[in-house]
């Protein structure tokens, strides 16, 4: 099936068209002509349509090479999108009857109703479907209000009975207003103009910006008081008794012992111990899970708030830059916070292409809060010029990588279906409910994915498999990198805990320069094995095998690069 937009021009036709058809589409000339229209594919109950952006016209009745297209194209189609602009009712429904007198199938979007209300312009909706006898759905194609509904009423899809007398169409339409429109003069509320704020790039981004300075500054100090308060005096002075305990049980058994509880005496390293029951436990239940918990609760926060969806939509054009949606915000979001909930997280992603692309940039360039810390940590004493070069890098690496895989990873990207609810304020026992089902998923999922990677870091020591990793490599770190063979072991232990690896970094006393590059390296190759282990779940072997060739690539050439550039500055 073939279906047209048809509309004024700058009513936002083109805008509807990219949210109905995503990234993937295709920009012709008419035949013989110069005059441009786009077409791509909207899928509608699971069958995939032709959708083509007519060009813009006022009438039916061409005065313009562009107007005799859009009449020859809508010869072509079988049903219509007719985008009215509801802050100008009267031109609009000219070219409506129009399409009306030509028995055309169609429904109706009266676009900018936000802008519209805003301006104090009232349209009684339901009486203009009565009077027209066309499905009218309003919409506001910036923020993608109404796009869903406008995707789910083209299964309704019919001929109008409205009988008018087209000489006097002029009249009808001053008819037609005087029964549907109402016009007051209006002040905008604060939260409406908080709401025009928070969409806007120019004034968004700022916005943003300082709601993440926020959040990882309460999620720091929430997370770090609950680690200190509650989760090492749980481990210390509850679980270590016990430990202690089970290995003088098991004592004479060292293979079971060492897997169980790895290197200790009477006192646990619980970070570098590596056992199942020590490092294995200690990282997603006493480490992460303060940061998950702190992490999910500002997010329901900004989520019910109705923020969260606003932050999707606006940087929707930003994300498509790398072959992704809006929603991709979010695992990136959660990624800062803790990269296993953001991996975790891909899963509402729609196709294989977002998932793999989004998952593959969370590993290079969005460091965990635990990195972040250890990063201010190894580089804060130096000022904020080598932390400035880390985080630049990523956002580079973000975008670069991104784009390359827009281009080369085969699938689509389709457009998402957001509804952006007004500001309110949260229901708070909603958001506690909603918290404890996150982290009731997050031990469900991530737990025994640790678990299963700290068995394989072991199995990989036992066998000196990474000793043998770190021989081989060692020249390439030195002579590419520009990173003594020592730091390699430190690199490797980025497989565990990227932010434990970071502090490895620290009695090499390397240069500034080494540690930026380092920095780099650790933060864009490997995820650390919790994040490692629930991408195969989520991506599968195959294409994660295909992710670890992209993190591995990318961690030795920027690195490379970025040494050679530091020499020289």
């Amino acid at each position: 099936m073939k279906i047209l937009l048809i509309g004024n021009p700058n009513v936002g036709k083109s805008v509807i068209f990219n949210r109905l058809t995503g990234i993937d589409v295709i920009s012709s000339n008419y035949p013989g002509t110069s005059v441009d229209f786009t077409k791509g594919f909207i899928t509608i109950s699971g069958t995939r349509h032709e959708l083509i952006d007519v060009p813009g016209t006022y009438t039916l009745e061409p005065t313009c090479k562009a107007e005799e297209i859009a009449v020859e194209l809508l010869k072509e189609g079988d049903i219509v999108i007719n985008v009215m602009d509801a802050t100008n009712l009267e031109r609009s429904l000219n070219l409506t009857l129009q399409l009306i007198k030509q028995k055309i199938p169609f429904v109706t979007a009266l676009n900018l109703f936000d802008e519209a209300e805003h301006t104090g312009i009232s349209i009684d909706v339901e009486k203009l479907e009565r009077i027209l006898n066309i499905k009218c759905i309003p919409t506001c194609a910036l923020t993608g209000v109404g796009i869903n509904k406008l995707v789910n009423s083209l299964e309704e899809v019919k001929v109008s009975d409205f009988d008018f007398d087209n000489e006097n169409r002029w009249n009808t339409i001053g008819e037609i207003l005087r029964e549907t429109q109402r016009i007051k003069h209006k002040h905008h509320t604060f939260l409406e103009t908080l709401r025009d704020y928070s969409i806007k790039p120019v004034t968004g981004i700022p916005i943003l910006l300082g709601v993440l300075v926020l959040m990882f500054l309460i999620i720091r100090f929430v997370s770090e008081g609950i680690i200190e308060q509650i989760s090492n005096p749980l481990f210390n002075s509850v679980w270590t008794p016990v430990l202690v305990k089970l290995s003088a049980v098991l004592q004479n058994n060292e293979m079971l012992s060492k897997l169980l509880f790895g290197e200790f005496n009477t006192a646990i390293n619980y970070e570098t111990s590596f056992g199942l029951l020590t490092t294995g436990l200690y990282i997603p239940i006493g480490i992460v899970l303060p940061y998950v918990f702190s992490f999910y609760t500002f997010l329901a926060l900004m989520e019910d708030s109705g923020y969260l969806p606003r932050v999707a939509v606006m940087m929707d054009t930003t994300m498509h830059k790398a072959g992704v949606h809006g929603f991709s915000i979010i695992p990136m979001l959660l990624g800062f916070g803790c990269n296993v909930p953001g991996a975790l997280a891909t899963r509402i992603l729609e196709t294989r292409k977002e998932k793999f692309i989004t998952a593959t940039l969370l590993s290079i360039a969005v460091p965990c809060m635990a990195l972040q810390a250890m990063l201010f940590g190894l580089l804060g004493s130096y000022g904020y010029k080598g932390l400035l070069i880390v985080f630049a890098t990523l956002v580079v690496v973000w975008f670069v990588v991104g784009n390359i895989l827009k281009h080369t990873v085969k699938g689509t990207s389709p457009e998402m279906f957001l509804e952006i609810p007004p500001y309110r304020l949260p229901y708070f026992k909603g958001i506690a409910k909603k918290v404890f089902m996150r982290i009731k998923w997050f031990v469900k999922e991530a737990i025994p994915f640790m678990l299963l990677g700290v068995l394989l870091a072991n199995f990989l020591y036992a066998f000196e498999i990474l000793q043998g990793i770190e021989k081989i490599t060692s020249p390439l770190f030195v002579h590419c990198l520009g990173l003594p063979k020592e730091a390699v072991g430190a690199l490797i232990l980025g497989l565990l805990r990227k932010d434990l690896a970071v502090g490895m970094l620290i009695p090499l006393q390397l240069e500034l320069n080494q540690l930026i590059v380092a920095s780099v390296v650790l933060a864009v190759y490997f995820p650390c094995v919790a994040t490692f282990s629930v991408l195969i779940k989520e991506l599968g072997i195959k294409d994660m095998l295909k992710s670890v060739l992209i993190m591995l690539f990318t961690a030795i050439l920027t690195g490379t690069v970025l040494n050679q550039i530091l020499k020289i500055i």
